[in-house]
């Protein structure tokens, strides 16, 4: 098998990841609820899994690391706690787990929704889009750090520069990015939360993820809860993290993520973006020499991860897909859960194509899945996108 989507579940992990959950499901227990062994243990994985998540993003306290059950979860856990904004703006590339929230968020209270002029590889007219909304008004900011169908990595410090002078916060959506791009929440003053899968980039397993929450505010807790603590209180307690992380939380997948990060940490996430850079520059070569293949690709490297789009003038995208995955090829199409992307970028209409190479996956790999598409699209078809 090729796995080719990466940007949606890193398939293969570290054994290291795998061998913790299964040691953590037969000895920790829930936390935080008792003084026994196997509670104590749990104690212990969320202890030290927030100690390193809190060293690998910059984070000087560690309570302020919030488990979660994926990004989305993250995402609706900081942007409900900013509803007293009334003025939020967008990225163009945003995913559906920000702009539907947010959707609800201005409906329910009539607030203002403003989403900023862009265009692919454009840092310039993206900064001077959120100029003009910082001047009309604009309350909070919310970005996502990398585009989860073009790889496309956006102007975030630059942007940042912009609101802290501004004084206006920002949510980063580093759903593609973290394990891939160095974060460090302590140069980055405007952030009010960063929000994480432990699925994808950290190479955690399904049901975990991560929110940094850095705003002074007291966040709004979406599930309230039993927390193990101030239990004679109606109210969640006031305090982090008890107070987003009501019920008992995902022990094994936490000290699976526990290890993914270890990984990430081993590796560092500067070789980890160079290798999934070059298979997708060697892709991008052999695609180029297929007729009727559509490429996004950055003529500057530096604005692209290793997420790469691209589609047929002869198939529709997801024929494409099904075809490779006839021969075990594994990729995704279609609009990628991000609408907004695909408008901005002018494939509303046709969709993408999606390959995200991953730490695991090689050179050789890569070719044959190139030949592949070589192969399929050289299949008569009756049908023409153009």
């Amino acid at each position: 098998m090729i796995y080719l989507d990466n940007a949606a579940t890193t398939l293969k992990k570290p054994p290291s990841v795998g061998n913790a959950m299964r040691w953590a499901m037969g000895h920790a227990a829930g936390a935080g609820r008792s003084a026994h062994f196997p509670a104590m243990t749990g104690a212990e994985i969320l202890y030290d899994t927030r100690m390193l998540a809190a060293q690998l993003f910059g984070l000087d306290d560690p309570r302020r690391v919030i488990f979660t059950c994926n990004a989305t979860h993250a995402l609706c856990l900081a942007l409900y706690s900013m509803q007293t904004c009334k003025h939020f703006v967008l990225s163009p590339f945003e995913h559906n787990a920000v702009l539907r929230p947010i959707v609800d968020i201005v409906k329910q209270g009539n607030k203002r929704l403003t989403i900023l002029q862009g265009e692919l590889w454009n840092d310039d007219m993206l900064l001077a889009s959120a100029k003009k909304a910082i001047d009309d008004g604009a309350d909070c900011f919310v970005l996502c750090h990398v585009s989860n169908v073009f790889g496309y990595i956006q102007p975030l410090e630059p942007l940042d520069c912009l609101l802290t002078e501004a004084g206006i916060p920002l949510i980063l959506d580093a759903s593609q990015s973290a394990g891939v791009l160095p974060i460090d929440v302590s140069k980055l003053h405007s952030l009010a939360a960063v929000c994480m899968p432990g699925h994808k980039g950290l190479y955690g397993p399904p049901g975990t993820g991560l929110l940094l929450w850095l705003s002074e505010r007291m966040p709004y807790p979406l599930l309230p809860g039993g927390t193990g603590s101030r239990s004679e209180q109606t109210e969640m307690p006031d305090f982090l993290p008890d107070r987003l992380e009501s019920g008992t939380q995902n022990i094994a997948g936490i000290a699976g993520l526990f290890e993914g990060m270890k990984f990430i940490q081993r590796i560092g996430e500067q070789e980890i973006l160079q290798h999934e850079r070059a298979l997708s520059h060697i892709a991008a070569e052999e695609l180029r020499e297929i007729p009727g293949i559509v490429l996004y690709v950055s003529p500057d490297m530096n604005r692209q991860t290793g997420v790469l789009s691209f589609w047929s003038r002869q198939l529709p995208v997801e024929t494409v897909a099904q075809r490779l995955a006839e021969y075990n090829i594994c990729v995704r199409a279609g609009l990628h859960c991000a609408p907004l992307a695909h408008q901005t970028a002018g494939t509303a209409r046709t969709g993408t194509v999606r390959i995200s190479p991953g730490w695991f996956q090689t050179e050789r790999q890569m070719r044959r899945f190139a030949s592949r598409v070589a192969g399929i699209s050289g299949k008569e078809s009756t049908q023409n996108l153009e």
